[in-house]
């Protein structure tokens, strides 16, 4: 390192003494070809002197070698004037970026140096500005003037990648050349300068792997068929070089880390031929039974394996799931098995991708099989039934002890072990059956009643005598069968009623019957009287033979006084072999009736009270009626005598009145109303207030034909002539009359509401679209038109 620091120096050296050499020359040269300070006088038109002043200062584009780290300071270049005499009278003032910190001048002599190392990667320039002065008074013998200082550049900066650390992936199994990532460093020295700032890649690690190109840093596989399996992460080192990767350049590195991701380029293999399960033959179906897998070193989706059977005898015994998160085959029992029909079973296995690449489907299928052999354990079972339910009957009223059927259950085991019986209690709560603990015979204990309970439903338990803990449980169903042991009765609780107008053979009732038996042992009903009264004078029973029977009259004429209640002995039979009969006694009553057979009364002692009534009672109670038929007769007599008067009474009275308001009506006038009092009592009309009617001026006569009603109590003969009379007089509206008004009346304070004439008053209103609603509002267009339109028509 020391060696390659003395070169790096040494060429330094080297170029700061010829840039100092070329800036000399180039100064010596200006001095000469610049003019003097002084200008020189021309003479102008009309004898004018024209004074051309021009600039005399020695100057130019300096440069200063960055990172000097000599003893003196660098000496960066001279400033000279032309006026400049050398007697010390000019003074030079440095001005401007740096001036006096890290550039100072020599006022006399003009040379400038830099006092301090600088740094391009810092600040590649400096603008100075360069003054004469006179040095006695100040005074600028020189405009100021510009230049710059420029940093001469030199390889101080390695170069440096933008990250430290790199991650890339590519698949494995990719060809030689397959881009994988590019990298990039950067040069902080002067890219136009020299070489200082040109990068050359190249790989230090990672060969013979991957490469890099050495201008882009673009990195590549560089050998065929890498396998993820065999290694997966790779450490490559790049470096970038300046100087175009010549001797003497700097250099930087970057470390890239390269994954190999995954393909499908691996079949399923099962590390073993055959495997070996045993299942006990007491497991449920959907129990599992074991696991198989198929290893496959690729990951991801390309790993993934699905499982199934493809052949084998216990194909229907069987089946297989793919557990995917461990990648695994589940056995699992699809049906029961029985050991002592089938030991063991086979089944082959296949084991497939999910996902293949066509890329490596010349690697071979991707899948494999094998052989799995389950033998079947036999388990300790509990004794089976030979039926899965059982149907018993026996008879109702059976005696204690009466079998009513036997069950039986084996060991389904090799051993076949001895089996007890006995009945679940819970189910048989009333303790009507037993059964034999060693054959299975169900007895009955006490009489059974089908109207009771017509099917018990009990449970009986099969226990192995040696392994109390292995049980069965049968249902058993025992239906009791009927006997004819229960006698027909009423459907209902009747209650004939019969009238004491009753004609002969007249129905006045019909019954049913009902039988708690079976219907083998119930209808049909056979109804009929009992032989000591079949020839009962008053009623007789008619059988419908359709399980009903009517009671129909035999004599005409019965009576409340006499006797009031009937009761009629019937005997219904059944149809049950032997048959069962019972006698039901049905209530009769004798009721009053009108002539339609009604019932009026079948109260016995109110009718003996109305028949104890004495002849002269009923006398009296004669002669009043007629008394007060009399009176009611004279005073509508003299009711019809009477005139009635159209005159105003002072008192007002107020009777049942209908008043209608269904128009517009005259004002106050036309509230008249009709009052009905007068049909209900015309000649009598006193304190009432009549019709406010115009009396005419000349006396209605009657017409001939037309003759006063005589004085009757026929209140509707009356009504009638009052009508005739009403319609022929002219003078007066009847009472009975609707009466219309056409008119507007004279007496209304409120005046016209009628719209009918507004056609022909001034208005703003403008009702033109009514022309155009259609044919429906045709009329009140023509009322309602515009004026000229009405001008017009009139």
């Amino acid at each position: 390192p020391k060696m390659k620091e003395d070169n790096c120096l040494h060429a330094a050296l080297i170029c700061l003494g010829m840039l100092y050499y070329s800036h000399a020359v180039t100064t010596e040269k200006l001095n000469h070809l610049r003019p003097s300070l002084h200008g020189h006088h021309e003479k102008g038109k009309e004898g004018q002197v024209l004074h051309r002043s021009k600039r005399g200062w020695v100057w130019n584009q300096f440069f200063v070698i960055e990172e000097y780290t000599g003893p003196d300071p660098v000496l960066v270049g001279r400033l000279h004037s032309d006026i400049d005499s050398g007697d010390g009278n000019i003074k030079y003032i440095l001005s401007g970026e740096g001036a006096g910190i890290i550039f100072v001048i020599d006022d006399k002599s003009g040379n400038i140096h830099a006092t301090k190392t600088l740094d391009r990667e810092e600040r590649a320039q400096y603008t100075l500005t360069a003054q004469a002065v006179d040095r006695n008074t100040n005074r600028p013998l020189e405009p100021p003037s510009e230049f710059i200082v420029k940093v001469q550049d030199i390889n101080d900066n390695p170069p440096e990648f933008l990250h430290e650390n790199y991650h890339a992936n590519v698949p494995e199994r990719s060809n030689v050349g397959t881009s994988v990532i590019q990298v990039t460093a950067s040069d902080a020295d002067d890219p136009t300068y020299g070489n200082s700032a040109k990068l050359v890649y190249s790989i230090l690690e990672g060969q013979p792997y991957f490469s890099v190109e050495a201008q882009t840093g673009i990195i590549r596989t560089a050998l065929p068929n890498m396998d993820r399996e065999a290694k997966e992460e790779y450490h490559v080192v790049i470096q970038a070089k300046d100087m175009g990767g010549h001797m003497g350049g700097l250099s930087g590195t970057t470390k890239v880390t390269i994954t190999l991701t995954d393909v499908n380029d691996n079949p399923p293999k099962f590390p073993q031929s055959v495997y070996q399960m045993s299942v006990s033959e007491a497991a449920v179906p959907g129990e599992e039974v074991g696991r198989v897998k198929a290893k496959d070193p690729d990951i991801g989706e390309n790993g993934l394996v699905a499982y199934s059977i493809i052949d084998g005898d216990g194909m229907d015994m069987f089946e297989i799931t793919t557990d995917y998160e461990t990648q695994e085959g589940v056995v699992k029992l699809k049906k029961l098995l029985d050991f002592e029909t089938k030991k063991s079973y086979s089944l082959k296995v296949e084991a497939a991708n999910v996902h293949i690449d066509p890329k490596f489907i010349s690697n071979g299928p991707f899948k494999d099989t094998v052989t799995v052999k389950i033998s079947v354990e036999d388990a300790d079972e509990p004794p089976v039934f030979l039926k899965p339910s059982y149907i018993f009957e026996v008879q109702e009223n059976a005696a204690s002890g009466t079998v009513v059927g036997k069950v039986h259950a084996k060991d389904p085991d090799a051993a076949n072990s001895a089996i007890r019986y006995s009945i679940d209690r819970h189910t048989d709560l009333e303790r009507y059956f037993m059964i034999n603990a060693e054959d299975g015979n169900i007895k009955t204990i006490k009489a059974l009643d089908r109207e009771e309970i017509a099917w018990h439903n009990i449970s009986v338990f099969a226990v192995e005598v040696h392994k109390q803990h292995q049980e069965a449980k049968v249902p058993v169903a025992i239906k009791v069968v009927d006997v004819n042991d229960n006698a027909p009765k009423f459907a209902a609780a009747y209650e004939a009623f019969v009238c004491e107008n009753a004609r002969s053979n007249q129905q006045f009732i019909t019954i049913s019957a009902d039988d708690k038996d079976d219907s083998a042992n119930g209808p049909r009903f056979i109804f009929s009287l009992p032989p000591e009264i079949i020839h009962n004078p008053n009623f007789t029973l008619r059988d419908n033979r359709d399980n009903t029977a009517s009671v129909l009259v035999r004599r005409e004429g019965f009576s409340r006084q006499k006797q009031d209640l009937y009761l009629l002995p019937i005997v219904i039979s059944d149809g049950g072999v032997p048959p069962m009969s019972s006698t039901n006694t049905l209530t009769i009553r004798v009721c009053g009736c009108d002539s339609n057979g009604s019932l009026l009364s079948c109260n016995a002692e109110a009718y003996i009270l109305n028949a104890g009534l004495s002849t002269g009672a009923l006398i009296a109670i004669l002669a009043c009626i007629v008394i007060l038929l009399v009176i009611v007769v004279l005073f509508v007599t003299l009711k019809r005598q009477k005139k009635e008067p159209l005159i105003v009474f002072e008192e007002e009275d107020v009777r049942e009145n209908i008043i209608t308001y269904d128009d517009e009506g005259g004002g106050e006038e036309d509230t008249e109303a009709f009052d009905i009092a007068t049909l209900q009592n015309p000649d009598g009309i006193n304190g009432f207030i009549p019709r406010k009617d115009i009396k005419p001026e000349y006396q209605y006569m009657p017409r001939p034909g037309l003759r006063p009603a005589p004085n009757s109590v026929d209140v509707d003969d009356f009504i009638n002539t009052r009508i005739q009379e009403a319609d022929n007089d002219p003078t007066a509206p009847p009472y009975d009359s609707i009466q219309i008004y056409g008119y507007e009346g004279r007496g209304s304070v409120a005046g016209s509401l009628s719209s009918l004439e507004s056609a022909t008053t001034d208005s703003d209103l403008d009702y033109d679209y009514l022309q155009n609603w259609g044919p429906r509002f045709k009329k009140l267009a023509d009322l309602y038109g515009s004026k000229d339109t009405f001008d017009d028509d009139s």
